[in-house]
């Protein structure tokens, strides 16, 4: 190990090592806990997928380790640093690093193919032109059940020097895989969005099949990682919101875990133009084996599921829905009353054209709706594609946000 890229990391560790042991991290889990239980004390706010090209201040996100492996590392742990400085909101900072496990073959046997046009090359944004890759029945064939192995060799060197890295400042967390199970994520990315909407209406058996091939793929999949002690657990968060609850077995070792033991997410977010009973067939009805394996069931994610929520409370166990920019949020808060946690998007957008009159106003009226109805409520700020070039302004909302729900 380079004695520089050591020193760079420890430093970095012990300022993060200083900031979870403030108690204020132990409030945040106790909010948490009580929200995801549907017994809030105040709205909750999250912040995630950050355009952080644009963040950079001062070089303070500039990496300066030569090891790839600490590379990553350095950014995690800048990453964190920067937030809780600049828009902390209700992130928590754990006393703990995560290092996963070398999980191989959860993978279906088909890589999307594609065009992309980059219009920033330092962003994860670009457009893509997916070519599709089902058009008959006997296509559904080239989705493969996986093959779970875990590559202990590659787990104990990231753990070693973890252990070396972070000795005396941060705990280890030897972490397994954490589930992320859309079925159509993956199809809109194997046949683009528009020829898989097609797909619905010409080839409505094949897709009914490709689909119910993905889950068997999924269910296939979770059954090793169970097997083989190789799932995650517990989680501090599940895509982007707090998942810090007293009803699943939080102090459970990763090696013993069940899929009942954690939360999943779940989305159908290409579904936004279907009709409800679409909606139910294709997704519901289908994804029901794998959303009555998990403990806690977080579900949409910029799909508009205000028409939907019928289908959507079908779903056994779960906690969490949520409400896009897209969607009625008093249609939806209506719907959900007291009995899920409501988990609302805020518009991205109003990031790039700063008013913070508008930003007040709907978080206010977010907030206002919620009670009416009596929802639990989170706010989780996410897909920030830019922020004009102006870090301050997810500073700034970071503020509103946190004055609104207090």
């Amino acid at each position: 190990m380079n004695k520089q890229d050591k020193e760079i990391i420890r430093n970095l560790a012990g300022q993060a090592a200083e900031i979870a042991a403030l108690p204020i991290q132990e409030e945040k889990r106790r909010l948490w806990r009580n929200l995801n239980s549907l017994k809030p004390d105040r709205p909750m706010v999250m912040i995630d997928q950050v355009c952080w090209n644009e963040m950079n201040v001062d070089n303070i996100l500039t990496l300066q380790c030569e090891d790839p492996l600490l590379r990553e590392w350095e950014q995690t742990l800048r990453k964190q640093l920067y937030q809780w400085r600049h828009f902390p909101v209700d992130a928590v900072i754990e006393d703990f690093f995560q290092i996963p496990k070398a999980v191989e073959g959860m993978h279906l046997g088909v890589d999307h193919q594609e065009q992309v046009l980059w219009n920033n090359e330092n962003t994860d944004v670009a457009s893509h032109k997916y070519i599709n890759q089902f058009t008959c029945m006997d296509d559904v064939e080239k989705v493969k059940m996986p093959i779970i192995s875990h590559n202990e060799i590659e787990t104990n060197r990231r753990l070693a020097l973890a252990e070396e890295v972070f000795d005396g400042l941060l705990k280890i967390k030897l972490d397994g895989w954490d589930p992320y199970l859309s079925v159509w994520d993956p199809i809109s990315a194997w046949m683009s969005v528009e020829d898989a909407l097609y797909g619905l209406v010409d080839e409505p058996e094949m897709m009914l099949a490709l689909a119910k091939r993905i889950v068997s793929g999924y269910m296939t999949g979770l059954d090793q990682m169970e097997q083989q002690g190789l799932l995650c657990a517990p989680q501090s968060l599940i895509h982007c919101t707090g998942a810090w609850t007293d009803e699943l077995p939080q102090g459970k070792a990763t090696e013993s875990c069940t899929t009942k033991d954690i939360w999943m997410f779940g989305l159908a977010q290409m579904f936004s133009t279907v009709s409800p009973d679409m909606f139910n067939e294709y997704e519901i009805d289908i994804c029901m084996p794998l959303f009555e394996r998990f403990g806690m069931v977080y579900y949409g994610c910029c799909d508009p599921l205000d028409r939907k929520m019928d289908q959507v409370k079908r779903i056994p166990n779960l906690r969490k829905i949520s409400i896009s920019p897209w969607a009625d949020t008093s249609r939806g808060a209506e719907a959900i009353g007291k009995d899920y946690v409501l988990s609302y998007k805020p518009n991205p957008a109003y990031l790039a054209s700063f008013d913070e009159g508008i930003i007040r106003n709907d978080i206010r009226e977010t907030v206002q709706i919620c009670k009416k109805y009596g929802c639990p409520l989170e706010l989780i700020l996410k897909d920030i594609s830019t922020v004009g070039g102006s870090p301050e302004r997810l500073w700034r909302w970071a503020e509103i946000a946190m004055e609104e729900v207090q």
